[in-house]
């Protein structure tokens, strides 16, 4: 039986709901954004951009620093990294693994950054050939869809191959040894190997496919904080286009940061771009095609739609 009691208080609950302020999205106490070795983010660390752009939002920023793409993409999916850096592979493992995970913003590589490096005597001159012999590269990594790719073109398949997967200071050391005969692998370390090592490059990302790196960000945390994904993703392109005419700086910062020798940074730096886009027609075109290489090879437990997780940032808004 509805009473005049419980009318009035219906009533008195409704309007104080229509009466409460309309907050916008809740903000967190900091942002924890995952890099790897390399890149301009010593720079853009050094120049306290991004502390800058946060702080009178009352929020911290803080870097965590990973050896290369899937664990930095584990943390995200876990939730104890809310934004980072990768490259183009990790993403698609991470996806087709269920992993809570959004494409924020891209990065469209020249293909200079990354290659794949023989010892300077060695008898492999080309592509193919690889048949038969052991090959390092960074599971799931980007090196590892280069590698993939490189075997494609060269009519190669993947058991023509001996996969050495290991991460990229396992793999120095084994490259130095002569315990692989090639290496597939990014800057800095590509620099180093070619500087240190006289590693000699039989092919760059360019010659074989056309790369990306993207920037990731948790599903919740997108989903929580748009306007904070899309303040990140202005923050680091208005980052990336001071740092394409400030190489010097951005060498510099990345050797103080990371000891990294600087005439290798130089050279990372000097073939590098920083340009951030969002995510075009272009760019999920070729990461579907780094997804159905990897499908088709069994490389992951399913074929992945990468248009899924792609969330849409237009710049200005």
């Amino acid at each position: 039986m509805i009473t005049r009691r419980y009318i009035l208080a219906t009533t008195l609950l409704l309007a104080t709901a229509l009466a409460a302020p309309v907050h916008a999205e809740d903000k967190p106490a900091e942002i924890r954004i995952g890099t790897q070795k390399g890149g301009f983010f010593p720079a853009v660390r050094q120049r306290q951009t991004l502390e800058n752009a946060f702080k009178p939002l009352g929020i911290e920023i803080k870097w965590i620093d990973f050896q290369f793409g899937p664990p930095l993409l584990e943390a995200i999916n876990v939730g104890s990294v809310d934004f980072g850096y990768v490259g183009d592979s990790p993403p698609i493992f991470a996806q087709a693994g269920g992993a809570k995970i959004r494409y924020v913003a891209a990065v469209k590589s020249d293909g200079n950054t990354q290659a794949i490096v023989v010892p300077k005597d060695s008898p492999i001159h080309s592509l193919a050939d690889l048949r038969g012999k052991r090959v390092a590269f960074g599971k799931g990594s980007s090196a590892h869809n280069l590698l993939v790719a490189a075997l494609e073109k060269a009519g190669l398949s993947w058991s023509d191959i001996t996969p050495a997967p290991l991460a990229p200071a396992d793999a120095t050391a084994a490259f130095v040894k002569g315990s692989v005969d090639a290496w597939s692998i990014w800057d800095p370390y590509l620099a180093l190997a070619e500087l240190k090592e006289n590693a000699r490059v039989i092919a760059f990302d360019k010659d074989v496919h056309k790369p990306n790196a993207f920037y990731i960000a948790g599903t919740d945390f997108v989903e929580k904080y748009p306007s904070l994904v899309a303040k990140l993703n202005t923050a680091f392109a208005s980052e990336g286009v001071w740092a394409d005419s400030h190489h010097e700086d951005v060498a510099k910062a990345q050797a103080e940061a990371t000891g990294v020798d600087i005439e290798a940074v130089k050279r990372f730096v000097a073939r590098s771009n920083y340009r951030v886009v969002p995510l075009d027609a272009e760019v999920v075109k070729s990461q579907q095609a780094v997804a159905d290489r990897f499908a088709k090879l069994g490389l992951i437990p399913k074929p992945v739609n990468v248009s899924d997780i792609v969330w849409k940032w237009t710049p200005g808004s």
